[in-house]
């Protein structure tokens, strides 16, 4: 199987998902950085966001996609529950990620408390990090319920679900609102200990992938 290579930026959730899925499979993995509205990173994505797969000539954008693409390619170990039931469960907890655990919640709470001040400079805007506190206790509530006493999102083994939404919680615990948001969740934080103790998350790391940069 040849080279897979990532196009993204060091300390983006959906890019160390794509990273951490390859480094689950065992894969050789190559990370290519870039400016996201650059000519060239919007020929590879029409919409200028990270990441983007490239695997011998073919190009695909869109973190769901791509992580379906790899466990597919490569079949072990599988990350998608062979039981239905467990599988929708999974595609639940991938799209609970996408459109509301990231969407007017970590663009948010994210942007104001880590990547405005850490990389523009900005002072963070409490008012915008207030108004997307109600919709955030609400997520991280039912990230809860769902993984209930299990201990991952689709039962007793890893599945995408777990790598896609574990860089994303570890984006909070970075914020003052991990107070209110994680912490009140024991069974969430125990998760979130666990999947950072994975080898394929200690490898994807924002310092780690920041190194990948430096070097390609």
């Amino acid at each position: 199987m040849s080279e897979f290579t990532v196009h993204s930026i060091p300390g983006s959730p959906f890019g160390r998902a794509v990273l951490a899925t390859a480094e689950e499979k065992g894969a050789s993995c190559r990370f290519s950085p870039v400016a996201p509205r650059s000519p060239e990173h919007l020929a590879r994505h029409p919409f200028g966001r990270v990441p983007v797969l490239e695997h011998d000539g073919f190009l695909l954008y869109e973190t769901q996609a791509i992580l379906r693409y790899l466990d597919r390619v490569l079949p072990t170990p599988s990350l998608t529950p062979a039981d239905p039931r467990r599988a929708a469960r999974m595609d639940q907890v991938m799209n609970v990620n996408d459109w509301y655990l990231f969407q007017g919640v970590g663009n948010v709470i994210g942007f104001h408390r880590v990547i405005g001040p850490r990389f523009m400079g900005l002072k963070p805007d409490e008012a915008a990090i207030e108004a997307a506190m109600p919709k955030a206790r609400a997520v991280f509530a039912e990230l809860a319920r769902l993984l209930g006493k299990q201990p991952y999102f689709a039962g007793e083994t890893l599945t995408l679900a777990d790598l896609l939404v574990a860089p994303q919680i570890g984006f909070f615990t970075q914020t003052p609102e991990w107070a209110v948001l994680g912490v009140p969740h024991p069974n969430l934080v125990a998760w979130l200990a666990r999947m950072e103790a994975r080898p394929s998350l200690q490898a994807t790391t924002w310092e780690r992938v920041s190194e990948m940069a430096k070097a390609a």
